[in-house]
């Protein structure tokens, strides 16, 4: 029997349209941002559909504070990013955030506006009685979180969005103790933002200040100190910024530590608001890494180093029989986690080493053969950094804390340096990162982890996605029969609860195999993302047991995009 799809009315210019504009507008505060509106009321009352349709969305709501802070697309309206939001935000902080000093460190990237919504901040933040410094340049997320305990702010701001495309910007916020923020703080800034009067209302001065060099010394002479000093130095990388602002700050963190300058992929060592070589500035996107790649091959790298924009993330490649890849988050994590341990001089008590839970499960298993307490978080770097006693952290999303008493937060300089310290001491014992993994794959076992994602043309249909194979779960997928299901949304092992399905599965008869699949909506993008695990027992004959896990991950691959993509919500664009 066939059915039949009623078309939805299309969106009008109608009168509540009308008041909704016209109270924002009143308020706003930003003489760019009133044109930028003026044209596209303009565009819509003549007919033109894109600029209704960009209306009714702009003003459908506000621009939600959570997981990131705030992020989205910069444009007029209360559910876009822009000045009038950027200064009602500030003013929830000043006013929400408890600070006996009423110190606030602001920084910003190289993106569009980034520099102006810092500055609006400042204002903000000085005509309440704070007192702003702003960081002296666009400089990389991770010198904000290390200025924040340096100059004992009570408050840190960052303008970012991180790896998003070049139309979005972003709002990060941070509290004295340099973490990010979670709830309840979150919802109670909520709240003030909801709550803040209109834009132009709000009080502004020039009463803030630009911190000199010395912020980014301090920085750098920290981050100079996570590599050993008696390791080996001899090493030729091929490094790229993506169009951001890690170029500079990693090369002389590289100096700083003793290694020879970096060979930048020239086409994209400056920045660049604008990302012209890449699709998306995102070191895990498809192609983003193909001049990092073909630069390395050029040079005979030993190792290939990637920072997406803000440089809180770091990718790396190795040369392999066939070409140039990219190493997965998991791969660095767990190569990174060893190396704190075996590296030459470290400490014999380590701490807490932990993971998010999306991650791979191979640095448990490190950590337990050396004693080392493990946690695992929910996914995002302010779970992570909240881990007591926490001596390093990771997630599979290429973030990585190795010196979390100075950088309480992912930090893709630091990470580099240890990766580049390991890869030069296996290249001074005649080996490379590849012959380091086997030695893990040998020792904990082989495990393979992916990760799909389906780009949405709104967050809601994410949680669509997530609520549908909640309420109809299917009962194997790919042929693997799903044994447990967990609803993270009630809770799991006392993690709070969040948006997300953990599915464990049988591979039947390849006892040996154990599989798992999340699927959780994206904190910060409209995205649906699946996180797919294979792992086998340790065993010698390393090419068979690699086999046998990517022909189970090939199938579940298969299977779960299918999954996703199933109606009631069609086709989704990858």
């Amino acid at each position: 029997m066939g059915t039949t799809s009623i078309p939805l009315d299309p969106p009008r210019f109608d009168a509540a349209l009308a008041a909704r504009i016209d109270e924002w507008r009143s308020g706003d505060c930003d003489p760019h941002d009133i044109t930028k509106l003026d044209a596209l009321v303009a565009a819509a009352r003549a007919g033109e559909q894109a600029a209704l349709t960009e209306l009714h969305d702009a003003f459908s709501g506000s621009l939600d504070f959570g997981t990131a802070g705030l992020r989205g697309r910069m444009a007029p309206g209360p559910r876009r990013l822009n000045t009038a939001v950027v200064r009602r935000a500030a003013f929830a902080l000043a006013y929400t955030v408890k600070a006996e000093s009423k110190t606030t460190v602001i920084g910003y990237d190289a993106r569009h506006r980034s520099q102006d919504f810092a500055i609006e901040s400042a204002r903000v933040l000085a005509a309440a009685g704070w007192q702003p410094m702003l960081l002296p340049g666009p400089l990389p997320t991770p010198v904000l979180a290390f200025a924040i305990r340096h100059l004992r702010a009570d408050l840190g701001i960052m303008v970012t969005a991180s790896h998003n495309p070049p139309a979005d910007n972003g709002y990060k916020v941070y509290l004295a103790d340099g973490r990010q923020i979670i709830e309840p703080m979150d919802a109670l800034i909520a709240a003030a933002i909801a709550d803040a009067p209109p834009a132009r209302t709000i009080p502004v001065a020039d009463d803030w200040r630009t911190l000199d060099g010395s912020v980014l010394e301090a920085y750098l002479e920290s981050a100079s100190h996570v590599t050993s000093r008696d390791t080996p130095r001899h090493l030729t990388v091929v490094h790229t910024a993506l169009h951001g602002v890690a170029t500079d700050v990693f090369s002389a963190a590289m100096g700083r530590a003793g290694f020879a300058a970096p060979i930048e992929v020239v086409e994209q060592s400056e920045p660049d608001p604008n990302f012209p070589t890449v699709a998306f500035p995102n070191p895990e996107e498809p192609g983003a890494l193909d001049l990092l790649n073909a630069h390395a091959h050029v040079h005979q790298a030993d190792i290939a180093i990637a920072h997406d924009p803000d440089a809180d993330r770091c990718a790396a490649a190795v040369a392999t029989a066939d070409g140039w890849r990219m190493l997965t988050g998991d791969e660095v994590g767990a190569l990174l986690g060893w190396w704190l341990i075996e590296r030459p001089g470290a400490p014999s008590s380590q701490g807490t080493f932990a993971a998010s839970l999306v991650s791979g499960t191979q640095l448990a298993r490190i950590a337990e053969s050396s004693g080392i307490t493990f946690a695992t978080t929910l996914t995002g770097f302010k779970w992570i950094s909240r881990v007591r006693d926490l001596a390093y952290g990771y997630e599979e999303a290429l973030g990585y804390c190795v010196d979390p008493a100075h950088v309480a937060d992912k930090d893709g300089i630091t990470a580099g340096l240890l990766l580049c310290e390991l890869a030069a001491t296996a290249r001074a014992q005649g080996a490379d990162l590849l012959g380091v993994l086997d030695r893990l794959a040998r020792q904990f076992g082989v495990e393979s982890t992916r990760q799909v994602s389906i780009r949405l043309a709104g967050v809601e249909q994410a949680h669509t996605i997530v609520d549908r194979l909640t309420t109809a779960p299917p009962v194997e997928i790919g042929g693997l029969i799903i044994t447990r299901v967990i609803d993270l949304a009630t809770g799991f092992d006392d993690l709070p609860p969040t948006p997300g399905l953990v599915w464990e599965l049988d591979a039947g008869a390849q006892n040996n195999l154990r599989a798992r699949v999340i699927i959780r909506p994206s904190g910060t993008e409209p995205k649906v993302k699946a996180y797919l695990l294979v792992r086998d027992s340790p065993r010698e004959d390393l090419p068979a047991a690699r086999e046998g896990v990517e022909q189970t991950m090939s199938t579940l691959l298969t299977a779960v995009s299918t999954l996703l993509a199933e109606p009631p919500l069609g086709p989704l664009g990858g």
